[in-house]
């Protein structure tokens, strides 16, 4: 599980995201073990980020002798980030924040500032690994299956992941945070999982309440799928496909939210048996090789679940067809897709 020591020069700088978290934390120390020359970084992604967590990356980068600086990128973060996950749910849509910053903003910001100061790589403590087969590199699952970030990390460039060092690809978390703590660095072996979306860690609702003018916000119509009224809603972009609670009608049945129109404030329900799907289409699609789509392949589009056998089409315009081998339900569009050979992640897209 050790990672190869180098020998320092300057083919071996990394410049290391660090968010202050026990596993950025824990990269630090085992690529400066290795004999990476380590430069920390901290990103300022919103205004009331909790400026703790800064302290915490400079006290980690003090003690194990690495250099470490604060960047604010909260001007991009609101235009690419919040305004864009905003905007998904005005459009009845369900985005995954973490996935188009990921691959839009926070890689790609690493990679700019990187050139711009001479180094090699490019870090953070994500739990995925890299491989390499026949000059092309793939993201690929880590090692502990309850912290598996590769999901969120389809839309990565070749240009991107030729120079990405995952520190903690093959390790648990448990192993990451019994590493911190053996270092001396217990107050960061001991903190906290971060949970959900870091710029909205409770209800995405209240966060569209705060965000948007309340006059954004209509009450509609609950329908059935043909056309009855149900009942009342507060308001479409309170609503995701396949929610069942929080609807605020009772029915003598289970029912989930089937489909959502923006244009008409309308939300419809229906038993789950009609949420399932047989294919789906995807935009903004991704990929590394298009030969690794010849058979079929596995799509995953919930985080951890609904691993599935399919056929991918690819399309015009970074587009493409997906056929799935048994029909899957709660296929929300704003949503991933991502698509795996065994542990490898070869592509992905959004659903629309």
């Amino acid at each position: 599980m050790e990672m190869q020591t180098l020998n320092n020069n300057n083919q071996n700088r990394v410049l290391l995201g660090m968010s202050g978290g026990t596993d950025s934390s824990a990269s630090a120390i085992l690529l400066k073990e290795a004999g990476y020359q380590v430069t920390g970084v901290t990103f300022v992604f919103y205004p009331d980020f909790n400026h703790i967590h800064i302290e915490d990356a400079r006290r980690v980068a003090r003690q194990i002798g690495i250099e470490h600086f604060v960047y604010d990128a909260s001007a991009i973060f609101q235009s690419e980030i919040i305004d864009y996950f905003l905007n998904e749910y005005m459009c009845g849509k369900t985005p995954v924040p973490c996935v188009k910053c990921n691959n839009q903003l926070k890689w790609p910001l690493l990679v700019q500032l990187a050139d711009q100061m001479g180094f090699q790589y490019i870090a953070t403590g994500h739990y995925a690994n890299i491989l390499s087969i026949s000059n092309l590199h793939y993201i690929s699952m880590g090692a502990d299956p309850d912290k598996d970030q590769s999901f969120f990390l389809w839309g990565l460039k070749q240009n991107i992941l030729k120079r990405i060092i995952l520190p903690l690809g093959k390790y648990t978390k448990t192993e990451i945070r019994e590493l911190a703590a053996r270092k001396g660095h217990q107050r960061v072996a001991q903190k906290k999982d971060s949970m959900g979306i870091c710029f909205c860690p409770g209800d995405y609702r209240d966060f569209l309440r705060k965000s948007l003018p309340e006059s954004t916000f209509q009450d509609g119509y609950f329908l059935d799928s043909k056309g009855n009224i149900l009942g009342r809603h507060a308001g479409f972009p309170f609503y995701t496909i396949g929610q069942r609670r929080g609807l605020g009608v009772q029915f003598n049945k289970p029912m989930y939210v089937k489909s959502i129109s923006a244009d008409k404030n309308e939300v419809v329900l229906s038993p789950l048996s009609e949420l399932y799907k047989r294919e789906i289409s995807l935009h903004s699609v991704n990929y590394i090789d298009e030969n690794d789509f010849i058979d079929e392949v596995i799509c995953r589009v919930r985080y951890r679940k609904q691993s599935v056998l399919c056929r991918v089409y690819f399309l015009e315009d970074s587009r493409a067809k997906v056929v799935f081998s048994v029909p899957e339900h709660s296929l929300a569009p704003g949503q991933s897709a991502v698509f795996y050979i065994e542990d490898r992640v070869i592509g992905g897209g959004i659903i629309e």
